[in-house]
């Protein structure tokens, strides 16, 4: 599968909106590469494709930049559970990928937005290792940087919670929730538009009411709970949804086994990837204290639904 770039009156859009200025973007990469050669904690050398959707995502702000940058290399290092043996053959893994699909949608919304779609396949399914969902989550958000050469204006996220339960959800602890929630706010340049939640259930606002404390204030503004599915094609076209879902996308199988594959031809560079992270030891000043970084406030519980 081949991510559609935006191109035409959509990519000059995109470029206003990510305060790129064409004239001084290679200025700006030549600044980040030779920030990172000077910094003796993080890796010398990062491609240059990702360091431009880094600069995208934080709207060409050079020390923003820098502090994603050097949290994306910190946390490579300190949740080794979401970035070790990254290889989508491994039976583990497999077996999420059973019983769980979260593809990025081939289209682009009118606006040059990426539309993720997940949801579980069998509400009788054994709660999957959560660490190893977050790890394959991750490795996709890894696979667009490297593929989105264009950059797009924002994220719109998905999830479908027909199938999820009360047993689903277990094994949910906060600490490893913020784990993953740090990766996906501090560490990934990514502009998380909208989150919209179909197909749910009394279940579903507890799970929200859990998972809100540890996003940010605009992340938790941009959450929409979706009682008829149809007030979702308010937000973007219905023609870019699977075909499950009234769309043109084609079958939403199709969209999840292209991922799939598509991760498998990348095994060998997850490979080398395991390498590319910050060594505290070397970092100027204090090594990140992880506690503080990964700290749960008292008033964070353990989720527990009836």
């Amino acid at each position: 599968m081949t991510l559609e770039q935006p191109a035409g009156e959509m990519w000059k859009k995109i470029r206003e909106e990510l305060n790129e200025n064409v004239e001084t973007r290679d200025k700006d990469l030549e600044h980040i590469k030779e920030w990172l050669k000077k910094e003796p904690h993080l890796p010398d050398e990062f491609d240059d494709q990702r360091i431009m959707t880094f600069l995208r995502g934080c709207k060409f702000s050079l020390e923003k930049a820098k502090r994603k940058l050097d949290m994306y290399f910190t946390m490579r290092t300190a949740v080794p559970e979401f970035f070790t043996n990254r290889d989508v053959t491994l039976p583990e893994l497999q077996e999420i990928l059973k019983i769980v699909q979260m593809p990025p949608l081939p289209g682009l919304t009118p606006d040059g937005r990426r539309v993720v779609l997940m949801r579980g396949m069998d509400k009788d399914a054994q709660t999957p290792n959560v660490a190893d969902a977050f790890k394959l989550a991750l490795m996709m958000g890894d696979v667009r940087l490297k593929e989105e050469t264009e950059g797009v204006a924002g994220d719109i996220y998905v999830l479908d919670a027909s199938v999820a339960t009360p047993t689903h959800f277990a094994k949910f602890t906060p600490t490893l929730v913020k784990k993953f929630l740090v990766c996906v706010q501090e560490a990934y340049p990514v502009k998380l538009k909208q989150v919209h939640i179909i197909n749910v259930s009394p279940l579903v606002d507890k799970i929200v009411n859990f998972v809100k404390p540890f996003l940010k204030e605009k992340i938790r503004e941009r959450i929409f709970i979706h009682g008829d599915v149809n007030e979702l094609y308010k937000h973007f076209p219905q023609e870019m949804m699977p075909s499950e879902y009234g769309g043109k996308a084609g079958p939403m199988d199709d969209l999840h086994n292209a991922w799939v594959k598509k991760m498998e031809e990348y095994k060998a560079w997850f490979a080398e990837q395991e390498e590319v992270k910050a060594n505290e030891a070397l970092r100027p000043g204090k090594p990140t204290n992880y506690d503080e970084l990964f700290g749960i406030d008292g008033s964070f519980r353990q989720l527990v639904i009836d």
